[in-house]
């Protein structure tokens, strides 16, 4: 069995930046259990899997330990991998039916991802984190939100990855507002589902954007992922949906033979 599979950087227009994630496009309906080794082979944060159904697509991600519910930057480059590849057409929106309901991808100037807006809610953390000293903490149904006093602590935070594993939800954001060319910055860290410290999380920029919104009352903001490969997302709040916006290139071209 041969299948197509692509590596393709998020959220960067630049190669080996942003955050790789593994396309496999798919004919027909396929094994969960082969979907999670091909994830445990390739290693990303993120594998998406696509297959075409009479109105889109159905979108599937696996990082290398488990099935996720959402994921930014692989439909990110699930949508760029179908435009570029001729699946569809560029004029066409990328519809995803999804395990979060429909996403939807266009075509701009950059790739604009439609997706939930999930705003955390004031709670505190249910233990101290380890070189962390926020000045406010919250979750929605999938993180952790973590703001601290100033950019630097975001940059120069040390993870203790089995204290944030002890949070016992998908991952760990921690965020401050930016005294650069950007609005906030953010890292993004998830021992629980096997990845560490995610290089760029669309994700998690449907809880931040609402939160960074309210607080610095405008709706459209840009944000730095101040990871080791860095990347820029784009957001935009808009009730209880956020609109993301990025590039992507392509890196690999493969066959899967498997």
């Amino acid at each position: 069995m041969s299948i197509p599979i692509y590596v393709v950087d998020a959220f960067t227009a630049l190669p080996f930046a942003g955050n790789p994630a593994a396309v496999c496009p798919l004919e027909s309906e396929a094994d969960a259990v082969w979907m999670q080794n091909v994830a445990m082979e390739m290693k990303h944060a993120e594998t998406a899997f696509v297959r075409p159904l009479a109105d889109g697509f159905e979108l599937r991600w696996f990082t290398p330990s488990m099935e996720v519910d959402l994921c930014g930057h692989a439909t990110l480059a699930s949508a760029h991998v179908l435009w570029e590849t001729g699946r569809l057409a560029l004029t066409k929106g990328a519809r995803f039916h999804t395990r979060s309901g429909l996403l939807v991808a266009t075509k701009e100037d950059k790739i604009r991802l439609d997706f939930p807006g999930e705003a955390p809610e004031a709670t505190a953390l249910p233990h101290a984190i380890v070189g962390l000293n926020p000045t406010w903490t919250g979750k929605n149904r999938m993180d952790w939100v973590a703001e601290v006093g100033s950019e630097a602590e975001v940059r120069d935070f040390v993870p203790n990855f089995d204290n944030i594993e002890a949070l016992r939800m998908r991952g760990l954001q921690v965020t401050a507002r930016s005294s650069g060319e950007f609005d906030f910055i953010a890292r993004f860290f998830a021992p629980q589902t096997g990845v560490q410290e995610d290089p760029v999380t669309g994700s998690a920029y449907c809880s931040l954007g609402p939160y960074w919104s309210e607080k610095l009352g405008k709706n459209r903001l840009r944000a730095f992922q101040a990871s080791p490969r860095g990347g820029v997302v784009e957001v935009e709040a808009n009730g209880d949906r956020v609109a993301l916006f990025g590039d992507a290139v392509t890196t690999l071209e493969g066959i899967l033979r498997c």
